[in-house]
């Protein structure tokens, strides 16, 4: 038997097949998760975790990383710290081992990349990190919440280091920085937390504000002068109040401080949207796909592929691709404020995640568009080829490709779009703030917070404010 001749009909068959079970376990798939998110978004987060107990498979498929993201997270909202991590911990792992599997690769070669386990996106494995240090501040385990935050920074570069080419731009991250910096605050380990402080607004002033329109806290310039006075780095502490234009600020006898971390909207939603390119040519052992309009080429190499699906490759004149695009929500509350007595502190912006999404998504995409077109590339070869001996199966190969040709639109949907913060310095006992959120047609809604504050120490709260604005109609 002439096994390369039966190849087209093998493949038929087995894309037939794969595509009905992917497609039917898509389908189960996102109307779970519409139904966890708006449980989540309602502020039920028994109903979520019910919803997501319901497929007794999702610890086990290729879903399985956003299980147990979503598990952590709801235990998180939920104040139970230590089972909250646990979840993030199987997360953790996935993500660690996450290794290429042969069988995947090549099914998602003439399929789609649905088909992979997922593979989060680097900031959302980095989100996992941020958690577990809220839950190990939580519980006053201020040593692991430093190791979390430390773990941030390596596994960006690490990430980094795996890219040949279009290297992310989201390579540090300052808000690490500044949230160990507050940790070492809080456990009195002033040079520690200027070091951190001082990388934080190198970040900020270097890399965020471009990337993500994100500024230097106010805040951060107040603790960093703070910890400088505090360390005795007199030089570094006069640089500063200059630059600043700001004088450090001090501790008052029988007071603490009250750190309080803001969490607004949700984070974007992942769509598709497509690109239609054609067949500019063979230049040595590439083939080069682009659009004139747009200004763009891509070349795929051929000298992997044999000699007659180079032959099928070359015929080929046009090809559409589906890409994953991130949608974002609308913030439903512009900014907020902490008010105690006669004083206001403002919630400043500290980690633009909505942005971050976008800025990583896109770096991503463009490390493997060459990737992509092969994929289709390889898709439309196998058509024709299985058309020149069977006219009737290459018109079902022509339809399982349409079917299958869809972008990876899974996410992490629960993560907040922003995170902002200030310090508040009270007297020590029980006190009363109030929390004011403006909304963005401009009205302010108040909410009480009580917090027992102790003499020369520090408390930290963390709100998540869930509401959001709808999406605009027809972009999801």
């Amino acid at each position: 038997m002439n096994q390369g001749r039966n190849f087209p009909k093998l493949f038929t068959l087995a894309l037939v097949v794969s595509a009905t079970l992917m497609l039917s376990s898509c389908a189960s798939f996102y109307q779970k998760t519409i139904a966890v998110q708006e449980n989540i978004a309602a502020g039920d987060f028994q109903s979520a975790i019910k919803e997501l107990e319901k497929n007794k498979k999702w610890p086990e498929n290729n879903h399985r990383v956003l299980y147990y993201m979503n598990r952590g997270l709801v235990h998180f909202m939920l104040g139970e710290n230590e089972e909250s991590n646990s979840y993030f911990n199987m997360a953790d792992y996935y993500i660690e081992d996450y290794r290429k599997s042969i069988g995947t690769e090549a099914l998602a070669l003439v399929s789609n990349p649905m088909v992979r386990p997922y593979r989060p996106e680097d900031f959302e494995a980095i989100m996992i990190h941020f958690y577990k240090a809220f839950n190990y501040i939580a519980m006053y385990d201020y040593e692991s919440a430093i190791v979390e935050c430390r773990r941030i920074n390596i596994r960006l570069m690490e990430f980094n280091e795996d890219y040949k080419e279009n290297k992310s731009r989201y390579a540090r991250d300052a808000f690490a920085h500044n949230l160990m910096g507050l940790i070492y605050q809080a456990t009195g380990d002033y040079n520690n937390a200027f070091i951190a402080y001082r990388n934080a607004l190198d970040i900020y002033e270097n890399e965020y504000s471009e990337l993500f329109g994100v500024q230097p806290p106010q805040q951060l310039k107040l603790d960093l002068l703070y910890c400088a006075r505090k360390t005795g780095f007199h030089n570094e502490l006069r640089y500063y109040e200059d630059k600043f234009a700001l004088s450090a600020p001090e501790m008052l006898s029988g007071k603490g401080d009250l750190v309080y971390i803001w969490m607004n909207g949700m984070g974007p939603v992942k769509s598709e949207w497509s690109l239609n390119l054609t067949n500019m040519g063979v230049s040595g052992s590439q083939m080069i796909f682009g659009s004139n309009e747009l200004g763009l080429s891509y070349p795929i190499f051929l000298g992997n592929q044999s000699a007659s699906s180079q032959a099928q490759l070359k015929d080929l004149s046009l090809i559409r691709l589906a890409f994953p695009k991130y949608v974002e929500r609308p913030l439903a509350f512009s900014e907020a404020q902490l008010v105690h007595g006669n004083q206001q502190y403002k919630l400043e912006l500290a980690q633009n995640i909505n942005g971050i999404a976008f800025q990583s998504l896109k770096d991503r995409m463009m490390r493997e568009i060459g990737n992509n077109i092969l994929r289709i590339a390889t898709k439309q070869a196998i058509e024709q080829i299985t058309r020149n001996e069977n006219e009737n199966l290459g018109a079902l190969v022509s339809i399982m490709n349409a079917v299958t040709e869809k972008a990876d639109t899974r996410n992490w949907q629960s993560l907040p779009y922003a995170l902002y913060y200030t310090r508040v310095q009270l007297p020590a006992g029980e006190q009363t703030l109030t929390l004011q959120q403006r909304r963005i047609q401009g009205k302010v809604e108040n909410e009480d917070i009580n917090v027992k504050i102790e003499a020369g120490l520090t408390t930290f709260r963390i709100f998540h404010q869930l509401e959001s604005a709808p999406l605009p109609a027809g972009s999801y």
